[in-house]
């Protein structure tokens, strides 16, 4: 059991709450200025709100050598993590992928691919395209529970921590405000749309706010084009392969781009941050969510080039193997925050009305 960040936090947050120097920087402070004291629950609503942007660190004058040894981007980082690990299912298995994620999602990957290469060989196909490859309804039977499962996961994790965070019934303004929120990236911005200072020091940019924006549309556009793909085969009797001008074609291809620019962006950012003011413990499950999302959009490329060539049979398995162990990891990685932090800021909606 890893130790419990949450007392250090709650030190840090009320000498901020104090100084309230970093009013105007992110969601975060205006939170915390509505508070007296700082529960269990308000500080994991807090870590959750927070996006690491790291401004408030390089603004702070109680900063080491200061005896008050603040480092809220980190302490909140912390929290966070552990937010997310605490309320997993099993809470164990996200406690592995943070410390073991690159290995793990390496070898899972591998692992799941070589199940389908060898359901290629043994399992026979119909169909044009990569259903020639691998049958369309081995595909269902192996992604559909793969899918569900893990997000069932993420909706009791969800339950949980509306609980301890004090949540209330939501109205469609909360998850109006909520996706406004998201959908700008609002607090990668500094609070004045400067930018933010995570791989620049001192310095504001807005290469990290681009870059998870083009992850986060790119991964909306996948969902669309795989949304589509669905409604066309079984509503209009249209099965894959779609052409190159097809509404499927058109949402999927841009969505890979994004999604591999994005991903190597942050990846390369991440290598260059420093692991101090995040949470160095998670910094490797961190890492291999990134990485995972990468091999996923780069390896749906390259099987999309590879279209009539003898390598569709490989590439296919690992573009399965990857999509699958994404799916799998799902409660596990940090691709959880998406739905914490959508939680967060439902949350700060409602506290923001009293």
């Amino acid at each position: 059991m890893s130790p419990d960040r949450t007392p250090e936090a709650r030190r840090q947050l009320e000498i901020c709450n104090a100084c309230r120097y970093c009013e105007g920087y992110c969601s975060v402070f205006p939170a915390v200025t509505r508070l007296r004291t700082f529960s269990d629950g308000d500080v994991a609503q807090l870590a959750n709100l927070c996006h690491n942007c790291r401004g408030c660190y390089y603004a702070c004058q109680y900063t080491e050598p200061h005896e008050f040894a603040l480092n809220l981007p980190a302490a909140l980082a912390e929290v966070r993590a552990q937010s997310w690990q605490d309320f997993a299912r099993p809470a164990s298995l996200a406690r592995l992928f943070q410390r073991s994620g690159v290995a793990l999602a390496a070898a899972l990957v591998a692992g799941v691919a070589l199940l389908f290469a060898l359901a290629m060989v043994f399992m026979p196909a119909s169909g044009a395209g990569f259903y020639a490859v691998l049958s369309h309804g081995v595909m269902v039977a192996l992604f559909t529970p793969a899918f569900l499962l893990p997000l069932l996961a993420v909706a009791l994790s969800l339950r949980d921590y509306w609980r301890h965070v004090g949540g209330e019934p939501v109205r469609l303004a909360h998850l109006w405000h909520a996706a406004l929120h998201a959908g700008r990236l609002q607090d990668l911005s500094g609070g004045q749309g400067q930018g933010c200072n995570f791989e620049r020091g001192d310095r504001y940019t807005n290469v990290r706010r681009w870059l998870h924006q083009a992850v986060l549309y790119g991964f909306l556009l996948c969902f669309a084009a795989t949304a589509v793909a669905t409604l066309l085969h079984y509503l209009f009797a249209l099965p894959a392969p779609y052409g190159p001008l097809s509404l499927p074609k058109l949402l999927g291809v841009p969505s890979g781009i994004l999604l591999k620019v994005g991903c190597a962006g942050l990846a390369v950012l991440k290598a260059r941050s420093e692991k101090n003011l995040g949470a160095p413990s998670a910094w490797g499950g961190e890492m291999a969510f990134i990485l995972l999302l990468l091999a996923v959009a780069a390896t749906g490329l390259v099987l999309y080039a590879a279209t009539g060539t003898s390598w569709v049979a490989t590439l296919l398995a690992l573009h399965l193997g990857a999509v699958l162990t994404l799916f799998l990891l799902t409660p596990y990685s940090k691709m959880v925050h998406g739905f914490f932090r959508l939680a967060a800021l439902v949350r700060d909606a409602q506290l923001a009305e009293k």
